[in-house]
């Protein structure tokens, strides 16, 4: 009953985490008219920080420390600073859902380096899922998502933040054995944080003469897209493989186009449609929950 309990929190958890970062996609196209990559990477990680520190002083759980501790600097660094500097400069050459294309090849890199390095294997639920999920995205390509500026910078951008994005998972997942995911969320926004400090100053500037609505976009980033949403993904990810987590969240592409259709006018094509369709069934495929056959007794030894 607790497992089936923890497995249903889980896949909650995961759909908050994928709902919020999808949205990221849209929301740093919008900010991204105001605001450079680096700034709006440390502006970002400054209001998920001190949310995420706030949280943290409520669990009031002890630090990490030694080789638990390096590997949460380390993700922070990778995945909280690298990723998300260079996703916002991909975005200023990107369509929102274009960018979440290319990021999400990342769960394919996840499950391939989880399956051979972490013992999770190969379960065929997960890999028919993978299949199923990344043809859509591939259909996705072909048909455009509705952008129209895209450019080959962008594209290689898009491609290392891929492979960023996978690094900082794996290495998260193995930091988790040892470390509670509030902690490791918190610990490494921060660790982000200070690494982007560098970009303050010009942070300062942009946000004196930024609008309104363009701060808004930053405080919703900071603290839906990173403190709540990097929660939700530490929570599930302490209680799931690496590579299924991964794989549930190429349905962000999907939702992402359906969410710059509606807010930036970056109509899909039929194509794209029908590939979001497509990856967002890879992905229930492949979070569905193997049968286990049940064994026959083995024959009784009598002497």
């Amino acid at each position: 009953m607790r497992a089936a309990v923890a497995n249903n929190l889980a896949v909650v958890a995961a759909a908050i985490t994928v709902l919020l970062w999808a949205s990221s996609f849209v929301v740093i196209r919008f900010a991204g008219e105001t605001f450079s990559p680096g700034a709006l990477t440390v502006t970002r990680l400054a209001v998920g920080s001190a949310v995420l520190v706030v949280i943290a002083l409520r669990y009031r759980r002890p630090l990490p420390r030694g080789k638990g501790l390096a590997l949460v600097i380390g993700y922070g660094l990778v995945w909280f600073a690298g990723y998300t500097v260079l996703l916002n400069w991909a975005e200023q050459h990107l369509d929102a859902g274009t960018a979440a294309l290319l990021v999400n090849f990342a769960p394919i890199l996840v499950a391939v380096f989880a399956g051979l390095f972490l013992g999770e294997g190969f379960p065929r639920q997960l890999v028919i899922g993978i299949l199923v999920a990344f043809s859509g995205v591939l259909l996705i390509a072909l048909g455009g998502s509705g952008g129209s500026n895209n450019d080959k910078l962008g594209i290689i951008l898009g491609l290392i933040t891929a492979v960023l994005y996978a690094v900082g998972v794996l290495m998260q997942k193995v930091a988790l054995r040892t470390v509670d995911a509030v902690t490791a969320t918190w610990v490494g926004c921060l660790a982000g944080f200070l690494a982007t400090l560098p970009f303050a100053p010009k942070a300062v500037s942009e946000l004196s003469e930024a609008s309104a609505g363009a701060i808004a976009a930053v405080i919703f980033l900071g603290v839906g897209p990173t403190a709540i949403a990097f929660l939700t993904w530490a929570y599930a990810l302490s209680r799931t493989d690496a590579g299924k987590m991964a794989a549930t969240t190429l349905a962000v592409p999907a939702i992402a186009i359906v969410l710059s259709w509606i807010f930036l006018g970056e109509v899909p094509t039929l194509l794209g449609l029908i590939g979001g369709a497509m990856a967002l069934a890879g992905v229930a495929i492949s979070r569905r929950r193997s049968r286990v056959r049940p064994q026959s007794p083995e024959p009784a030894v009598t002497s």
